[in-house]
């Protein structure tokens, strides 16, 4: 829940009659969102400012209540950062790096999850999913008032969507009545229940894992370090097999316990039941429940992400487990994949198949991040006596050995994914770069003359020299750094003297050589934008 003393009011976007229900014809939009959630936004936005008309139905008034997703990892902010809104968030969020393992009593270790200097955003930051969603609507307005052709209705919901190969025809309910509308494409963010999902006959594959873990927003004064502390097997009673706690602006606490599968939810959220776990783990503490809620670890996703011109983003299309802040962090990163590739395809630029890359790749991220947090669910909640025993004893030995550490698994944080293997990718020819920029991989962040350097790439294709002078291509932006800082050189050359890289709009590498001759870089180009795939 935002903080009372907080200005915003919950209702951004309050009901209004809109204009296409008194129209006599039928409104068309080249892309409506449905959703009005952290996913639908920032896609809503991105799509805006990079020129494409765009309509989100959202069925509420606003931003919704209770912390839920508070984590939100670099990768996340240096989207934000490009749609606008990522200073505003760093800034109210509690900012961390640092994170510590416990077991029982005992400290097992702690680790650094940004060790390295010369990035603009930090690893992580802490923030409440409402402020999360209320800096991306209060960036749409200050687009909105620049004449960016963005829209957000509030208590408009959809009640259903007849599909048809070159768009939708979408029926909306809202309190003065139904009114109707077409669409180019339907972004689906409509949340883990997706109605849209279910409207169109479509489900989930995966595995809802048998424990239960109980959330507990509190407010309170305490001097405990910023940083992300875990136990296994607590010494507080009550707590059940686990325990997590994490800061949150306006001295907001997130408790998170794990109290197992077969218990009364509804008896476990009294508040005399949430109290008493409380007090064994923060005794002599004043605090105040702002938000309680119970989750089940899932870890699930739709066989496919498109469906025509139907296509789900976010909790709609898939689910984790919380534990390593993969949904919102990867929802995110679902509209960051796919806001260029739409824009391109409405614009004509590049074929309606490069649609099918953005299946491609977030598929394959997903798999990624559900293998993780499927690993991570199995080490925090053992399903056997022999499973218990090696956890314990993994614990056991990472107190004083380093080789032990890597086991541990008190959920692997969010890391952005490198798209091995996609279709828009070319061969790495760049044989001494570094690993953590091959073809695929997100940008790494560096300082760049008197800022940093992801914040020149742009939202088009771009053409990076590192150590000489890009090769000038028609219509193809260039940057060159022919004296690359230490951070540049060990970030994008590696043991090579020198670089070319081709950057996507989304910030990904999708090719790179030592140097090139134009017509081996608009190939490259042309992989890039779906060209090769028709």
């Amino acid at each position: 829940m935002l903080d009372d003393r907080d200005t915003l009011a919950h209702r951004l976007y309050p009901y209004a009659r809109s204009v296409d229900q008194d129209a006599k014809g039928t409104a068309h939009y080249p892309a409506v969102v449905i959703g009005g959630g952290p996913v639908g936004m920032a896609v809503a936005l991105d799509l805006a400012q990079q020129g494409i008309e765009t309509l989100v139905l959202d069925d509420h008034e606003g931003v919704g209540e209770g912390s839920r997703a508070i984590c939100f990892a670099k990768r996340t902010l240096e989207i934000c950062g490009r749609l606008g809104c990522g200073d505003a968030m760093v800034d109210k969020g509690i900012v961390w790096n640092l994170g510590k393992v416990f077991h029982g009593e005992d400290k097992v270790f702690e680790f650094n999850l940004l060790p390295e200097g010369g990035h603009r955003r930090p690893a992580f930051i802490n923030l409440q999913q409402p402020y999360f969603e209320k800096f991306l609507v209060e960036r749409i307005r200050q687009v909105q008032e620049q004449g960016v052709p963005i829209q957000i209705r509030g208590k408009n919901r959809v009640e259903s969507i007849a599909t048809q190969d070159d768009g939708a025809r979408i029926e909306v309910l809202t309190p003065d009545g139904p009114y109707h509308i077409t669409a180019d494409w339907v972004l689906a963010c409509d949340g883990a229940g997706s109605p849209t999902r279910k409207a169109l006959g479509l489900g989930f594959e995966g595995t809802v894992f048998k424990d239960s873990f109980l959330i507990a927003d509190v407010r309170m004064k305490a001097d405990f370090p910023v940083e992300r502390r875990f136990w296994f097997e607590p010494p507080f009673r009550g707590a059940g097999d686990s325990a997590l706690l994490h800061k949150q602006p306006d001295d907001i606490w997130r408790i998170d316990f794990q109290i197992g599968w077969d218990v009364d939810r509804q008896q476990e959220l009294q508040e005399d039941r949430i109290r008493a776990r409380i007090d064994e783990m923060l005794p002599d503490t004043e605090y105040e429940i702002v938000w309680t809620s119970i989750y089940t670890f899932q870890c699930r996703r739709m066989a496919s992400f498109r469906h025509g011109r139907v296509l789900f983003l976010g909790d709609s299309a898939h689910q984790v487990s919380p534990f390593g802040a993969r949904g919102a962090n990867g929802g995110v990163q679902d509209a960051d994949n796919l806001a260029w590739k739409l824009r391109m395809v409405l614009k004509g630029d590049a074929p309606e198949t490069l649609i099918d890359s953005y299946d491609a790749e977030r598929c394959y991220a997903t798999d990624e991040n559900i293998r993780n947090s499927t690993r991570s669910t199995d080490f925090i909640t053992p399903k056997s006596r022999i499973s218990r025993i090696f956890r314990n004893a993994v614990l056991h030995l990472s107190r004083e050995h380093d080789f032990a550490r890597p086991f541990v698994n008190s959920g692997r944080l969010s890391m952005p994914c490198i798209y091995d293997g996609s279709p828009l990718n070319t061969a790495d020819e760049l044989a001494q770069g570094p690993d953590l920029a091959r073809p695929g991989a997100p940008c790494p962040d560096a300082p760049f003359e008197n800022g940093f350097l992801l914040d020149r790439l742009g939202t088009e294709f771009l053409l990076l020299g590192i150590g000489q002078e890009a090769v000038t291509v028609r219509g193809l932006r260039s940057l060159s750094i022919p004296d690359p800082t230490e951070e540049i050189r060990a970030r994008y050359l590696g043991s090579a003297e020198r670089a070319l890289y081709l950057i996507r709009p989304d910030q990904h590498v999708a090719a790179r050589w030592e140097t090139a001759p134009p017509s081996r870089i608009m190939a490259a180009l042309n992989r890039a934008t779906g060209k090769d795939m028709v």
